[in-house]
């Protein structure tokens, strides 16, 4: 990675053009689509989550229960124990300033993200790919995983932005792993990254993340000991506390099923779906490495831990954004890449419908249901995953791993064939006694 990392994005016209008219055109739709001051969905009037965040913070100084009382609009802590003690810092920030502040902060790990992204695509950062970083920010903040994510204030980002750095450290690193297990530590999601360790033969990856997983357990334990026995012996278990699998919302496997069967998915069902894909995506991850693919690797991971898990709301499918600045890449090469990364920024876009002066849905899949082919759109997500993985199915079948240098066997040369052998390469005598490496001119003896 360390050679690739030399090369530069190219200077292209088309694509700074390009990226530029989409992020003028994603800003203006963020503000046009929905008035931004509006009470139930307005972009700068949100912070719902955060202000959730900074609560659980300020529980964990006064001594109150997480798990057994509501908190912020009587909505329930539901992140682990360990989570509260991350979001110590938001205490703080005034509580009239938490929306506004975790907005910029958002947008300034949404940023990092892209520039990430690019690093493990092997491009060195300069200020040309800084503009190009901030052009993609700017275009995201009207895709709904993204706007979302904003508008909520919600944490998914932080913890892309901490696996990507994870599995960029080099393979041997001893932070590697690190990464993963902090993220996983605050929201369980990202331990499916220990399993892609795993599937990747990371051995001391996947120790690092999974050990560093258990010592956030034990380190809360330690801190709050109530609540962490509230949380790993009865909310960890109580799926309700986040929403029906049915919801529109839910775009996982679990929720498509249930989507299809208009009730809840049968769990023996969304398993014999869920396990052989997930299966499936931790060979094709690890197959990636073997090409020198490492961003869309742990990108395929990050959708794929949407796709299996029980319940993913929109902002959770964040990994759209590698996804796109992998398509951008390819686009340099081929063109018709630009169709690709264009098709899935209409899909993910966060289109609106007003159904009412006060209720106004933000996502394709929120769409209403009586549209022609509302039960692609209702799945989304899941249907944009399913072609991925085609997509990097049929990469890997027509890419050839890396080969690795095969081992130089040293040569033993008999003491006679040494001899003749130096007589052979030995320098020729000079007039003068003149040394051979020196540079000044001689006649040759």
């Amino acid at each position: 990675m360390e050679k690739s990392r030399r090369a530069e994005l190219p200077r292209t016209v088309s694509t700074l053009l390009l990226l530029l008219g989409t992020a003028v055109l994603g800003v203006t739709l963020l503000f046009t689509t929905m008035d931004p001051w509006m009470d139930s969905g307005g972009i700068l009037v949100g912070g719902l989550d955060v202000h959730i965040y900074r609560d659980g913070g300020w529980r964990v100084l006064h001594d109150r229960a997480l798990y057994i009382e509501p908190t912020h609009y009587g909505l329930l802590y539901t992140y682990t124990p360990f989570s509260a003690l991350a979001f110590l810092p938001l205490v703080l920030v005034p509580w009239s300033a938490v929306t506004t502040t975790w907005l910029v902060l958002n947008l300034a790990v949404l940023f990092a993200c892209v520039l990430q992204s690019w690093r493990m695509l092997g491009y060195r950062v300069t200020p040309r790919l800084a503009v190009v970083s901030a052009l993609i920010m700017l275009a995201f903040v009207f895709a709904e995983p993204v706007r979302t994510t904003l508008y909520y204030g919600q944490i998914n980002l932080w913890l892309m932005l901490l696996v990507l750095w994870d599995f960029s450290r080099a393979e041997h690193s001893r932070l590697r792993g690190l990464g993963v297990g902090i993220a996983a530590g605050i929201k369980l999601t990202p331990l499916f990254f220990v399993a892609q360790y795993l599937a990747q033969r990371q051995w001391r990856a996947a120790a690092t993340a999974a050990l560093t997983f258990a010592a956030t357990i034990g380190l809360t334990a330690l801190v709050l000991p109530s609540d962490s026995y509230q949380y790993w012996t009865s909310t960890f278990f109580q799926s309700g506390r986040i929403a029906p699998d049915v919801h529109p919302a839910n775009q996982s496997l679990r929720g498509a099923v249930a989507h299809l069967v208009h009730g809840p998915a049968p769990v023996w069902l969304w398993l014999l779906i869920a396990v052989p894909i997930a299966l499936l995506a931790l060979w094709l991850a690890a197959e990636l490495v073997r090409r020198d693919e490492p961003l869309l690797s742990v990108t395929l991971g990050g959708l794929t831990a949407c796709a299996v898990s029980p319940y993913s709301w929109g902002h959770h499918w964040v990994w759209f954004v590698p996804l796109t600045v992998y398509l951008i890449h390819r686009a340099q090469t081929r063109g018709r890449w630009w169709v690709a990364a264009g098709a899935l920024y209409l899909a993910i876009a966060a289109w609106t419908y007003t159904y009412t002066p006060t209720w106004v849905s933000v996502g394709t899949f929120l769409l209403p249901p009586w549209w022609p082919g509302a039960q692609v759109m209702m799945n989304i997500y899941v249907v944009v995953y399913l072609i991925v993985l085609i997509g990097v199915f049929r990469l890997v079948r027509s890419t050839p791993p890396r080969r690795r240098p095969e081992p130089i066997e040293p040569t033993v040369i008999d003491p006679p064939a040494a001899q003749e052998l130096s007589r052979a390469i030995r320098p020729p005598r000079v007039a003068g006694g003149a040394h051979p490496d020196d540079d000044r001119p001689a006649m040759v003896d």
